[in-house]
Order: structure tokens, then C-alpha cells, then sequence
């Protein structure tokens, strides 16, 4: 019996992995994998899916990532910032529609201004609302993060992408791996429940890397790890450059069955990236092989196209009550159950 068919049969928490582990359980039949990643979400999540909203309410950015359709260099993109009233009347609509959460993710900028209109925001949704909030707004001062904390802010969400400290500065001339680490404990000593997570497949990645990635999100005890696939947009200078993992797709899906067993109680979305690759089906199967949160497209319809992370984004030309009605109904065909409540962490701590 291989080591990796040997720790499953241990039913392991994750705390038994290490590099080599992570990277044998790659070598197991790709079934396999996917029904034990599946069978360990259903163990410590339940069936539940829950629905979380994503608000994209500024496209505007001071970095200058490689890959990013939104960096600064990119002087083809409208830019945008929906204003105050618009989004609280999102907030509003969502609550109908079995949303628990509302996410609110932007670019990165360095100004006070936009940092008190956030506040403000926040502390509106939690005052007219009853959805928790989530912000994902890149690295920000430790006392930014205390006020938007104050204010009502539940959740942040800060990708680290790659483990890999070269490779991260090669991919983030704007920023380097420690801080964004800095970015998640400060947010983690000030009671926020922590979501991060990595690209699938970057130019330069290898296995040890892509262990590497999982072991960290297990070592940063995560509430949230959200993972996606490496796309890069035309109008950035990793244009033409192909996934690692190219030739073998699966990859993706075994990245997150692989991250579902070594971090068996974390929230983990079926993120939108993989219906760019697999239109119409990619979430759903992702659904079925470890995640457990969807996160359907609020964003008001007009400014979706200029929000292009990634070339092929699925569901830009629809508006938020389509997409919501959309995450439903592929819920309930894989026989899943949409999740009730905020959908808080269930780590103690």
C-alpha cells in the first residue's frame, strides 16, 4: 500500500501531512482521490453549500501583478468605483435570495479616503442588514484592518497565490511574500476569520511548490482557502503562457481534493475560474470534490466586463438575480443543500 493510500485509511487530520505526503497523494488513482476528498468534506462540513456573494465594487488597483487583467499598467480598462447607495441596494437584494454573505472585493489602493468609505460601508450592511461581511481588498495597514474590524467586518479574504517566495515576487513586483503573511496574522490577532488561498499551475510552479501551497494554508489554519487555476489575461506580460499543468487538467481538481483532505475543516469555494475552463460544469464538479461554498456574481451588471481578472470570466453578461438563481439550481442538481446561517468558521479557537 502506497504512503498516501495508507494515510487515507487512517481517516488523517491534516496535521500528519508533510511535502512528500502532499505529493503522493497526487500519485493515487484521480477517483480515488476526488470520493475521499469528497467523503472528508461531507464528514466535517455536512452537505451545505453556502452562498456568497461577490460585489467586485472597484476595478481599481496601484499594483501591477503579471498576470492580472486589472493591474495598473493596463490602460485598456475602464475604471470604476460603484458608489455607496448602490451597493447597500445589493446587500439588500441578496438577503432574498438565501445569500448569507456579501463579499466585498476591489483592487488594491493606498488611500484614506477610499479606506473610510469602506468603513462606512461595512458598518452600513451590518446596521440594514443581517449579512456577515467579507472584505478583500488587498494588504492594508494593521489599524485600516482594526477600524473595518470595529465597523462589523466577519471575514477577510487575502490570497497569498504561491508559496514559492521567488516566485512570488516575480509574479507581485509590488509586494513581497512576507508581508502579505503579515497582512493575514495582523488580520488573525484581531479576531477575523482568515481566508487565503493560490493560483493552480503558475508559470514556474512545480509539485513540490503546489504541496507547498497546501501545506501553508494548513499551516496558517485557515478559515477559508480559495484556489483557482492559473489563467493569464491577454493585456499582461504572462500573456501566451501556459499552465503548469496544461496537459493534465484533472491537476486542478486534485489540487483541491488534496487541499480538502489536508485542511478538512476549512470553508473552500468552488471558485469562478474553473467554469472559465470547464464552462457550465467546472464549479459543480469542484463542488463534488471537496468545496463547499459557491460564490455567485453580485456585481451590478454594467461594470462586470471591466472587472476581467482572467480572459473567458463566465457570467459577465448576466445580472445578479440570474446568477443567484443560477448557483441554486446547481446546488440542488448534484444533491447538495443550500447552506442556512452566516456560515461562520466552525474552527475553535
Amino acid at each position: 500500500m502506497s504512503r498516501a493510500a495508507a494515510l487515507l485509511e487512517q481517516v488523517p487530520t491534516g496535521d500528519v501531512f508533510d511535502r512528500a505526503a502532499v505529493r503522493a497523494l497526487f500519485d493515487l488513482p484521480r477517483e480515488t482521490l476526488f470520493a475521499r476528498a469528497d467523503a472528508v468534506r461531507k464528514d466535517n462540513m455536512g452537505d451545505d453549500v453556502f452562498l456568497r456573494g461577490i460585489v467586485e465594487f472597484s476595478n481599481i488597483c496601484a499594483n501591477d501583478c503579471l498576470y492580472c487583467g486589472i493591474r495598473k499598467s493596463n490602460h485598456d480598462v475602464r475604471r470604476y468605483r460603484i458608489d455607496e447607495e448602490e451597493i447597500l441596494e445589493v446587500a439588500r437584494r441578496m438577503e432574498g435570495w438565501q445569500q448569507t454573505t456579501i463579499v466585498l472585493q476591489s483592487g488594491e489602493v493606498a488611500a484614506d479616503k477610499e479606506d473610510e468609505r469602506i468603513e462606512r460601508i461595512i458598518r452600513r450592511i451590518k446596521t440594514e442588514t443581517r449579512l456577515a461581511v467579507t472584505m478583500s481588498a488587498g494588504n492594508r495597514p494593521r489599524d485600516t484592518y482594526a477600524r473595518w474590524r470595529a465597523a462589523g467586518m466577519d471575514r477577510y479574504l487575502l490570497r497569498f497565490e504561491t508559496s514559492d517566495p521567488e516566485l512570488f515576487a516575480f509574479l507581485h513586483p509590488d509586494c513581497d511574500l512576507e508581508e502579505r503573511i503579515r497582512c493575514l496574522q495582523d488580520l488573525r490577532s484581531l479576531g477575523v476569520q482568515v481566508g487565503s488561498g493560490f493560483m493552480i499551475g503558475v508559470p514556474g510552479e512545480t509539485l513540490d511548490i503546489l504541496a507547498d501551497n497546501i501545506l501553508l494554508c494548513r499551516d496558517l489554519d485557515l478559515d477559508m482557502i480559495g484556489i483557482g487555476p492559473f489563467i493569464a489575461h491577454p493585456d499582461t506580460p504572462l500573456v501566451g503562457q501556459p499552465n503548469a499543468y496544461a496537459g493534465d487538467s484533472d491537476m486542478f481538481f486534485a489540487a483541491v481534493s488534496a487541499l480538502r483532505i489536508v485542511n478538512p475543516r476549512a470553508h473552500i469555494p468552488a471558485t469562478t475560474a474553473f467554469d472559465a475552463i470547464f464552462p457550465h460544469a467546472g464549479r459543480d464538479l469542484v463542488l463534488q470534490r471537496g468545496a463547499n461554498v459557491f460564490m455567485p456574481n453580485a456585481t451590478p451588471g454594467r461594470f462586470r466586463k471591466n472587472y476581467m481578472l482572467y480572459p473567458d470570466k463566465p457570467c459577465v453578461d448576466e445580472d445578479d438575480h440570474q446568477c443567484s438563481g443560477c448557483a441554486a439550481a446547481r446546488i440542488w442538481s448534484i444533491g447538495r443543500v443550500i447552506g442556512q446561517g452566516p456560515g461562520h468558521s466552525i474552527k475553535v479557537r
